[in-house]
């Protein structure tokens, strides 16, 4: 019971500080020209970052990925005497879905 009661405080006592330190802000102006206006600044930056960094590091992963589960796949392959196709083929669609993509993801976003 006590625990219960030391919980109720601690949660009432974040409430009453929310509550004393959070404000309401009110927008004046137009505040939809300002986002699209900070968005079309910022959508070079954007791109730049996704296509130079975010894409290479996923492509990475992947590339990883595929040839660690095509090894195992191999020794597995060894010992049981079966190929398991399904996972490598996933993996390399991936990667060829991940290396092909800024060809054609801003278009499709309207970038």
């Amino acid at each position: 019971m006590k625990k219960v009661k030391k919980i109720t405080l601690i949660l009432c006592l974040a409430l009453a500080v929310s509550l004393l330190l959070g404000t309401t802000a009110f927008a004046s102006g137009d505040v939809a020209g300002a986002i699209e206006g900070t968005w079309n600044d910022a959508s070079d930056q954007i791109k730049t970052v996704v296509n130079n960094v975010v894409f290479p590091a996923i492509d990475l992963i992947l590339a990883v990925f595929f040839f660690a589960k095509l090894a195992t796949s191999y020794f597995d392959y060894r010992k049981h005497g079966q190929f398991e196709w399904a996972a490598p083929a996933i993996l390399f669609a991936c990667l060829v879905f991940a290396l092909t993509c800024p060809l054609y993801i801003w278009s499709i976003l309207g970038m």
